[in-house]
C-alpha cells in the first residue's frame, strides 16, 4: 500500500511541476522566484526528469504500487507528465528550424572552419575602480593566428539582476564554441549593485573593451571587430553598450578610448526600467530599481530611468543585433523583447534578427542543453556573417584566421525576423 500512495504523490507532484512549467506564476510577489526556478528546471532538464520519472515508477512498479488505486492514479499523471515533458523536448529540437527561419536572408553560409584546441586564461585584470580589481577570462585557441590574421573578439555580459552573478556562471556554452572555431572569448565581471549605482555596470564594460582592445596584439584579435553578447541583466547591459558607443559621460577617464562593438547578440534582456507598458509586476521599479540600481525615484527622476532603457536608445546607427528570447519568459517580458526588435527593425540601417524561442523560459542557456545547442550554432552563424562582412568592407584582401564559423544552420521555435 505504502508504494501505491508514494506512486500517487510522485505523479501528483510531477503533475503541478509540469503545469507550473506551461503556466509560470508572473505576478504573486511570495510565488514569483519559486515558480520561476520550478519552471525553468523542468523545461530545460526535460530529459532527465524523463529519465528520473521512467526509474522511479518502474522500482514502484516493481514494488507492487498497482496493486491499489493510488497507484494507478500516479501512474496515469506520469504518464501524462511523460508525454508533456515530450512536448518540451520536440519544441526545444525546433529551434534550429525557427533559427534557420529569424536569420533567413540576413546571415551568409558560413565557410568551412578548423576546430580548435581551446584554453581559459582565468582572472586577467582589466579595470581598478572604485578599490576594486575587475577581472575577466579568457577563451582562446590553443594555436595562435597565422601571422598577418586576426581573430574577432566576443565579450559576454554575466546576468543575475545587476546584483549578483560571476563570470565563472555564465555564457560558457557559447564561449567555448566560438574559441573552437577561431574567436577569441572575454567574459567580464562588474561592479554589482547596490554598492554600484547605474551607470556602474556599463562603464566597467566599456572599460572591458577598452582592455580588450588595448591588448589586441597580445591576444591576436582585429581591435576593428568586439562583439558583445548577455543574458537578462547582461544582455541588458550589452544592448545598452551597443547603443551608446559615442556617449562619452559613460567613459569615465578613458574617453579617448574606442569601445564601440560591431555586433549584439543579447540574450532574454530587459529593455526598460520604467515598465511603461506594466508588464513587470509594480514591484520592480519601487522595490528593485529605484533603490538599488539606480538610487532614484522614477517619478523625480524619469530622464535618468529613460537613458538606462535600451528601448530609448534606439538608434540608426547602431550595429548588428540578434535579439533572443523565450516566450514563457517569467523575469524578462518577451513583450519588451518585440517592442524592442520592432522599433529597432524601423530605425536601424544594420540587420536585426529576433529569435523567439517557443516554451523557453529566461536563463535557458545556464545548462548545455537540447536548446542551447541549437542556439549556438545561430549566434555563431550570425556573429560569423557580421565578422565576415565587416573584413570585407576594411580589409578586402586579407584572410580571417581560421574563418570562423560552423557548418550549417541552428535548428528552432517561433521567430519574427527584421532587416
Amino acid at each position: 500500500m505504502l508504494s501505491s500512495w508514494l506512486l500517487f504523490a510522485v505523479g501528483v507532484v510531477a503533475t503541478l511541476f509540469m503545469v507550473n512549467a506551461f503556466l509560470p506564476v508572473r505576478r504573486n510577489r511570495v510565488l514569483f522566484l519559486p515558480s520561476f526556478f520550478a519552471s525553468w528546471l523542468t523545461i530545460e532538464l526535460a530529459p532527465v526528469h524523463l529519465v528520473i520519472t521512467a526509474v522511479a515508477v518502474a522500482l514502484l512498479v516493481w514494488a507492487g504500487a498497482l496493486e491499489h488505486w493510488p497507484g494507478w492514479v500516479g501512474l496515469v499523471a506520469l504518464g501524462v507528465d511523460a508525454a508533456a515533458l515530450l512536448l518540451v523536448v520536440v519544441q526545444s529540437r525546433g529551434t534550429a528550424a525557427a533559427a534557420a527561419a529569424a536569420l533567413a536572408g540576413l546571415v551568409d553560409d558560413p565557410p568551412p572552419s578548423a576546430r580548435h584546441e581551446i584554453r581559459r586564461t582565468k582572472d586577467v585584470p582589466f579595470s581598478r575602480v572604485a578599490g576594486r580589481v575587475l577581472k575577466l577570462d579568457v577563451f582562446a585557441p590553443v594555436d595562435p593566428p597565422a601571422p598577418g590574421e586576426r581573430r574577432p573578439a566576443l565579450l559576454q555580459v554575466h546576468g543575475g539582476a545587476w546584483v549578483i552573478g560571476d563570470k565563472r556562471e555564465q555564457g560558457i556554452p557559447l564561449l567555448k564554441a566560438m574559441a573552437r572555431h577561431g574567436w577569441v572569448g572575454f567574459n567580464a565581471n562588474y561592479r554589482l549593485s547596490p554598492g554600484a549605482t547605474w551607470p556602474d555596470h556599463l562603464v566597467d564594460i566599456k572599460q572591458a573593451v577598452a582592455f580588450i582592445r588595448a591588448h589586441a596584439d597580445e591576444y591576436g584579435v582585429d581591435p576593428s571587430f568586439v562583439a558583445v553578447t548577455g543574458g537578462s541583466a547582461g544582455g541588458h547591459i550589452a544592448a545598452m553598450l551597443a547603443l551608446t558607443a559615442d556617449d562619452r559621460r559613460y567613459q569615465p577617464g578613458f574617453e579617448d578610448a574606442d569601445a564601440s562593438v560591431q555586433a549584439a547578440v543579447p540574450f532574454y534582456a530587459v529593455y526598460d526600467f520604467t515598465n511603461r507598458h506594466d508588464l513587470m509586476s509594480p514591484e520592480f521599479v519601487s522595490w528593485f530599481v529605484e533603490p538599488m540600481i539606480m538610487k532614484a525615484f522614477l517619478d523625480e527622476e524619469p530622464e535618468r530611468f529613460a537613458e538606462a532603457s535600451p528601448l530609448d536608445r534606439i538608434r540608426a546607427d547602431a550595429p548588428p543585433f540578434f535579439v533572443i528570447h523565450g516566450d514563457n519568459d517569467t523575469l524578462a517580458p518577451v513583450e519588451d523583447a518585440r517592442t524592442f526588435v520592432e522599433r529597432m527593425g524601423e530605425v536601424s540601417e544594420a540587420p536585426v534578427a529576433y529569435l523567439e524561442l517557443h516554451g523557453a523560459q529566461h536563463a535557458f542557456d545556464t545548462f548545455t542543453s537540447i536548446r542551447t545547442r541549437r542556439v549556438v550554432r545561430a549566434v555563431d552563424q550570425f556573429l560569423t556573417t557580421a565578422w565576415i562582412r565587416h573584413r570585407a568592407g576594411h580589409e578586402p584582401d586579407q584572410p580571417a584566421a581560421g574563418e570562423p564559423g560552423l557548418p550549417g544552420p541552428a535548428e528552432g521555435a517561433d521567430i519574427v525576423a527584421n532587416g
